[in-house]
């Protein structure tokens, strides 16, 4: 998986924007304000994203290139290596989990702001 194609599976979903918050290297996807994807645009060697704290036991069991959440809450982030070691259509999955768990955690507000903006986009 290449920079690129990881932008664009992250942009394509609904209610997604794209920020430096912390520094010019450390590009965040956020969902409604909230963080699900946090990668190195310099040397794209990872992608920091959310998780099920019971899956994500599980993937790092089974994939050498799946890590405890660098920087981040160890329980319910992951570390997902871009060496190849972790397969193109599981990292796809894996953001889609990633925004799939924020969204869930939305308050009520922003989740029918975030219905509204899907059904305006499917007008």
């Amino acid at each position: 998986m290449d920079i690129e194609n990881f932008r664009e599976i992250c942009i394509s979903k609904s209610g997604v924007t794209e920020e430096f918050p912390f520094d010019n290297q450390t590009l965040v996807f956020k969902v409604m304000s909230k963080m699900f994807a946090l990668i190195d645009v310099d040397l794209f060697e990872r992608a920091n994203l959310k998780c099920d704290p019971e899956r994500a036991v599980q993937l790092r069991e089974q994939y050498d290139g799946i890590k405890p959440g660098y920087h981040m809450n160890k329980k319910h982030w992951n570390t997902v290596m871009m060496d190849g070691s972790v397969p193109d259509p599981l990292i796809i999955e894996l953001v889609e989990h990633s925004y799939e768990l924020v969204v869930a955690g939305l308050p009520k507000k922003l989740k029918e702001e975030l219905d509204k903006q899907n059904n305006t986009t499917k007008l």
